[in-house]
């Protein structure tokens, strides 16, 4: 089967379930212009299984914008430098349980079944094509160069949003729901320790997140803080452009062998995570904090192979100086130079580090304003999440805020705790888009239900158009010859 043959095959399929159908929301008026049902902030892979969810719950009066240019959504082909993607293949995602919109229709279109058993990861070029593929065959309504600036709730149960962008359509959008569909960073933001955005010029240093350079780095010797997957991915990348040493060095003694992921993929946890209490939320994720990600055994592989490879185990950074020289580093074990370095330290999740949440982020219940954890447990970087309901929806933490925050959902990385491995996370897709577009559809349906209601209350519509009398008369007829 060729690609077209199998796009063909989507649309036939689609049909069946008689995806399209006539809307059932019914529109906002607003002296502003036109209210849109959902927009939805970021055209990655969340934000675009989400529209499709929307689509098939006949939600058909929403809009996806992404700041990026078309194609380049997500951090596939910008800032991640991974060979392959670490989730397994076999797993399903976005596809909502078509067969046919899956990855490995996709990957068995263009290669054939016999390719699929070869493989043993996702590309990450190749998962980048598929997803603009989807975008495409489905039709989907995305908006790229738009960049949101501000959520400003309305009084109307309307949000204002102020964007900008090549790509903006106008300086503002109205909607009902906005989806806050902004991957891994979206909850809050990349984290450089201070000791090193105050001490050092910012020539000398990057976040894995950002684009760096590296034809500039070509026979120069550079440091990646960080023992995740990530520092190793960045390693192998930088020492394939041509980078002469790569030095990794991690804070513990011994890398992270186990990965709890994997666990809750076959447990039953992805998927019934919202059915635990808050302390055994809180403890599942502490614990999944405390043993991170190691890196895959590949990716490992690939970076040690190289001979400018160096690990540092149980060394974490005590200071950093500029020098004529570059970076020194000081660790327990010594001082290194380098000529440039590369920060593996996750990110900060918290709503008031959000530009766009400005107007609402008091409002915003964290986790700490709900739970108090054990002092075992207890991690001020957990207390700082957001507090969501199963469908991914703010809640407030007082009174005031709650018109405010009504319509505003966090489908990002700040789910984390609230929903489990869900939001920007494979694993977790093809569980959490549905709970997602029910939440947002039911919360549709519940503001209009008076209406609703009353139209239902007084539908007089005349179906049964046979006369009974008739019918009655000509069977007594029949009785009586």
């Amino acid at each position: 089967m060729s690609l077209e043959a199998l796009s063909e095959r989507v649309k036939t399929d689609l049909s069946y379930l008689a995806f399209g159908g006539l809307d059932w929301v019914r529109p906002v008026n607003h002296p502003e212009g036109h209210v849109y049902d959902v927009v939805i902030i970021g055209g990655g892979q969340s934000g675009l299984g989400t529209a499709f969810g929307l689509l098939r719950e006949r939600v058909s009066n929403i809009l996806v914008i992404d700041e990026n240019c078309e194609g380049l959504e997500g951090p596939w082909e910008t800032y991640a430098r991974m060979i392959t993607l670490r989730t397994p293949k076999h797993l399903t995602s976005i596809d909502l349980g078509i067969p046919s919109l899956t990855f490995r229709s996709w990957w068995e279109a263009q290669f054939g079944p016999k390719s699929w058993e070869t493989i043993d990861k996702i590309p990450r070029g190749d998962w980048m094509d598929y997803l603009r593929w989807y975008r495409n065959v489905l039709n989907l309504p995305v908006i790229n160069e738009v960049k949101l600036k501000l959520i400003e709730p309305l009084e109307e149960g309307v949000h204002r949003l102020h964007i900008e962008g090549r790509g903006a359509p106008a300086k503002q959008l109205l909607a009902c729901k906005v989806i806050l569909s902004t991957g891994i960073q979206g909850g809050g933001e990349w984290h450089v320790p201070p000791m090193i955005s105050n001490q050092l010029p910012r020539h000398l240093f990057a976040h894995t997140s950002e684009a760096i350079n590296f034809n500039t780095l070509k026979g120069k010797k550079i440091a990646i803080l960080g023992g995740g997957a990530s520092a190793f991915d960045n390693a192998n990348f930088a020492l394939t452009e041509g980078v002469a040493e790569a030095h990794v060095f991690v804070r513990r003694k011994e890398l992270p062998r186990i990965n709890p992921i994997r666990q809750m993929e076959g447990s039953g946890m992805i998927e019934r995570f919202h059915t635990l209490s808050d302390a055994e939320k809180y403890a599942a994720i502490a614990h999944f904090f405390k043993h991170n990600q190691p890196p895959t055994n590949d990716t490992f592989d690939r970076a040690a192979s190289w001979p400018g490879f160096h690990l540092h185990l149980g060394s974490p950074w005590l200071d950093v100086k500029a020098t004529n020289e570059g970076a020194v580093v000081t660790t327990a074990k010594g001082k290194f130079t380098f000529d440039f370095l590369i920060i593996s330290t996750g990110l900060l999740t918290d709503p008031a580090l959000r530009p766009e949440l400005k107007l609402v982020e008091e409002h915003i219940a964290r986790w700490g304003d709900y739970y108090k954890a054990p002092v075992e447990l207890a991690n001020p970087m957990l207390d700082a999440h957001p507090y969501l309901s199963p469908g991914f929806a703010f809640f407030s933490r007082d009174e005031s805020g709650k018109k405010r925050l009504h319509g505003l959902f966090a489908f990002n990385y700040s789910a984390l705790i609230s929903c489990g491995i869900s939001a920007s996370a494979l694993s977790g897709m093809r569980f959490s888009i549905p709970k997602l577009v029910s939440a947002v559809a039911d919360q549709l349906f519940l503001d209009d239900r008076e209406d609703i209601l009353q139209s239902f209350f007084n539908y007089d519509e005349v179906e049964f158009v046979g006369e009974w009398s008739k019918k009655e008369s000509l069977l007594s007829i029949n009785r009586t010859t």
